[in-house]
């Protein structure tokens, strides 16, 4: 066989691949991982998230809770961010380290960078720790998602933390996830 034929029938066959459209996507951590139920005391998934839990009211974090954590969980992380601001995802809460048999979050966490269970909270786009509510502009109403990670292992991060570094330690150690999103309008 001539090596232009070769690379004749080569390409065909990548064309054809291509063609095809067979692109098979690795799920293996979706598999894998368990879900967690997230839920709010003060608002249902998908529905508005009350003025007093904003930056129009007290700004106040919701209390939240959850069912479905693993067994060898060694620590829980939460991430509140807003992916319709403009121009970028905007971030709104992160707070790590939180204890495995910690069930829920009372509302009002305080904005420090270490809580008296140890949790740590992150630098968020507010340019501070701690939570900070929804703010959007005028207009349509954003969404905002409260994520909940399992992990099996406690982070190693200062408090103070970016998302990034969060996320960066977090790969590898998700054992499950869960997520609850609230509307926001003005």
């Amino acid at each position: 066989m001539s090596l232009r034929l070769f690379i004749f029938i080569f390409l065909l066959a990548v064309i054809s691949g291509c063609i095809a459209g067979e692109k098979k996507e690795d799920t293996t951590e979706v598999n894998t991982m368990g879900d967690i139920s997230i839920s709010a005391e003060a608002f249902k998934a998908g529905e508005t998230i009350p003025a007093e839990y904003t930056c129009d009211g007290k700004d106040l974090s919701p209390a939240l809770s959850w069912k479905g954590i693993p067994a060898n969980t060694k620590s829980l992380a939460l991430i509140m961010d807003d992916p319709d601001a403009p121009g970028r995802t905007f971030l709104h809460w992160v707070i790590f380290n939180i204890p495995a048999n910690t069930e829920k979050l009372q509302k009002g966490v305080p904005r420090k960078e270490t809580l008296s269970d140890g949790s740590r909270q992150g630098m968020t786009d507010f340019g501070r720790v701690g939570y900070g509510g929804p703010c959007p502009p005028p207009g349509k109403p954003h969404r905002y998602f409260f994520r909940l990670y399992a992990l099996d292992t406690v982070l190693n991060l200062p408090a103070g933390a970016s998302r990034k570094q969060l996320e960066d330690a977090m790969k590898g150690h998700t054992l499950a996830k869960g997520e609850l999103m609230g509307k926001y309008g003005r």
